[in-house]
């Protein structure tokens, strides 16, 4: 019985955030951490994502129910009560909120709730359905976790956290875009237009690259601005120049699916490498 309602909350997202935050936490954190602040923001942080997660499954069940990847949701199928869920969502999100509020700190809280009303309000109820360009704006949300550990530690916003803000908002564009390319007949189905939906995969392909290069550039400037060590520099440049050999390598093959999802696979290595290396090479080699 408890299964739909874990199921609802996109376990996976959760988990890949909280990767993030314990990555962008132990980054501010210069050897001195707080143990208790750590706990409070990873659970703080996955709750509001949780709470972000159902609104969206609450939102979205009308074109969940043409994509063949989404159709079997709970949500889709009826087995929450959309009364039901709406006060779930709600629950989770203030739990969430009070937890930040009196462990972390406000700034914390701030970017919690940007990362909540952007993934909700901006790309759920409009961009997703209305724009090429909601991918963009939904980057910021999928941005937000790190920046939330980070601040949680340091207490101020600076240029780590402006980096660490940027890194994540370009790793967004080519691991969505991938997506969007091995699930294209899902995204047409359900009329969202994302990019390569919307003005085609050859150009998806070109911005994927793009990208690519741009998230790299950026991570190694974490090393660059002296908030990471050689050994953060060295593994991230390692995979960041792997997964755009690929890109490059296999570019002009036929089969953009097998492309696209061999791409979507590295982008989730090169994001869980990134946040690992942050948290261990900074604060246990240095």
């Amino acid at each position: 019985m408890l299964k739909k309602y874990w199921l609802v909350t996109k376990p996976g997202i959760i988990f890949g955030n909280l990767i993030a935050v314990v990555g962008g936490f132990f980054l501010a954190s210069s050897n001195h951490f707080d143990f208790v602040k750590l706990v409070a923001v990873m659970l703080g942080t996955s709750l509001v994502v949780a709470s972000g997660c159902v609104f969206n499954n609450y939102v979205d069940r009308d074109i969940d129910s043409v994509m063949e990847r989404t159709k079997n949701r709970a949500m889709v199928r009826g087995l929450i009560s959309p009364t039901v869920v709406l006060i779930y969502a709600t629950a989770l999100g203030i739990a969430g909120a009070l937890i930040l509020y009196f462990f972390t700190n406000i700034l914390a809280l701030g970017f919690a709730i940007m990362g909540f009303i952007v993934y909700v309000v901006l790309y759920t109820l409009y961009f997703k359905r209305n724009s090429e360009y909601g991918t963009i704006i939904g980057s910021l949300s999928g941005a937000a976790p790190p920046v939330i550990g980070y601040c949680a530690a340091r207490g101020h916003f600076d240029l780590g956290a402006a980096i660490l803000l940027l890194i994540f908002c370009l790793w967004q564009m080519p691991h969505s875009y991938a997506i969007a390319i091995f699930r294209f007949n899902d995204y047409k189905a359900a009329d969202i237009p994302v990019l390569p939906v919307k003005r085609g995969i050859s150009i998806a392909k070109r911005h994927i690259v793009g990208y690519i290069v741009a998230f790299t550039a950026a991570a190694i400037s974490l090393y660059v601005c002296d908030y990471a060590g050689i050994g953060f520099v060295i593994a991230t440049s390692l995979i960041c120049f792997y997964w755009l050999f690929v890109a490059i390598k296999d570019y002009s093959k036929v089969n953009e699916v097998q492309w696209a999802k061999r791409l979507f696979i590295i982008s989730i290595f090169a994001i869980t490498l990134l946040s690992v290396m942050m948290s261990f090479e900074v604060n246990w080699v240095q």
